[in-house]
């Protein structure tokens, strides 16, 4: 599992981890029942504080994305995938809300918009 942490991205490491976890379940990376590493070899291949792998774990139990089992560690869960879709779908809905408010100010167009998110996601999607 290749987690990648950006200390110039502006977002705190435990997010960083949750959302590369959650990108990895999503596409099928990582299916149910797959251990993860224990948060404390986590904490050592990135080089940081195992109080952020538990906070980051801890979300992720908690929004139901892995479970954790005392003795034996940490393992993803069994997911409906619609639900999952609606979260991350939801997610976007609220980014996207926020970017129109900004492109109303900038006096962007809606024209300027979808050809603007075509772009990005071609990009981001290969």
């Amino acid at each position: 599992m290749d987690i990648i942490i950006s200390n110039a991205s502006g977002v705190p490491i435990y997010e960083q981890i949750e959302e590369q976890i959650k990108g990895l379940i999503m596409t099928g990376e990582l299916k149910a029942g797959d251990a993860l590493p224990s948060m404390r070899l986590l904490a050592k291949e990135l080089r940081i504080s195992v109080i952020t792998t538990k906070r980051a774990y801890e979300d992720l139990e908690r929004d139901g994305y892995i479970e954790s089992v005392i003795g034996k560690g940490s393992f993803v869960k069994g997911m409906n995938s619609e639900i999952v879709k609606e979260t991350m779908l939801y997610a976007a809905q609220e980014l996207m809300e926020k970017a129109v408010d900004k492109a109303i100010i900038g006096k962007v167009s809606l024209e300027e918009m979808k050809e603007l998110l075509e772009i990005i996601y071609e990009e981001k999607k290969n």
